[in-house]
């Protein structure tokens, strides 16, 4: 596990997703974190070719990307504790959880972010289309409706009393655009006391983003 590498940029939702399971499972990696631009240059397209972080570099060369296919692996290595899941039923379940809030919520907030205060950075080399802004905002809110509800019997969490991946997947992209892009709806009430939840895990204080433009403190 030592030897390999994670690069990252620590402020990043996506690379959040990764280091918040490793600080939930007691893991250590090195990091490297990746500065403004660096992820397009050669060295780093060569490892992901979309450019994107974060990537598991293994001692061979071989590169892991796309954060869930990086959390699988660690979980697959490291199964205690189980994030995913201790046995098929419950890992489909986290899957299954994983891939609505993936879809739905994340991805579209990925994208608000990317289109919207970030575009300057994105236009450079990805197609940004801010018009369809509102749109993907007004699906985001629908389905924390929609979540909300599906969690009004009580859970604690997404996949019930079972701290999981999906949780880390949803709060990285939730937080983030809880505190940069537009606050949840105060009225979501069960989605707000599980963000609250979450936010005061270990994992989820111990990552933290500080991000590029705030002042050092």
């Amino acid at each position: 596990m030592s030897a390999m590498l994670l690069h990252l940029a620590s402020y990043a939702p996506n690379a959040r997703v990764v280091t918040m399971f490793l600080h939930e499972k007691a893991l250590e990696l090195p990091l490297r974190e990746i500065t403004h631009g660096q992820n397009r240059e050669p060295a780093f397209v060569r490892m992901n070719p979309m450019g994107q972080i974060p990537v598991l570099e293994f001692p061979d060369g071989f590169c892991l990307s796309e954060n869930v296919a990086i959390c699988e692996y660690l979980e697959a290595q490291n199964p205690d504790p189980p994030l995913i899941g201790a046995d098929d039923r419950e890992r489909a379940e986290t899957r299954m959880w994983a891939r609505r809030l993936d879809l739905n919520i994340c991805e579209h907030l990925a994208n608000i972010t990317r289109f919207g205060l970030a575009e300057d950075y994105f236009r450079s080399h990805i197609l940004v289309v801010p018009e369809i802004i509102p749109g993907l905002a007004a699906m985001v809110e629908d389905r924390l409706r929609w979540l909300d509800l599906q969690m009004g019997d009580g859970r604690t969490f997404v996949c019930g009393e079972r701290f999981t991946l999906a949780d880390i997947l949803l709060f990285c992209f939730l937080d983030f655009a809880d505190t940069r892009v537009k606050p949840v709806e105060p009225g979501l009430t069960r989605v707000t006391g599980w963000l609250e939840r979450v936010r005061a895990r270990p994992s989820a204080v111990a990552t933290r983003p500080r991000y590029p433009d705030q002042a050092a403190s």
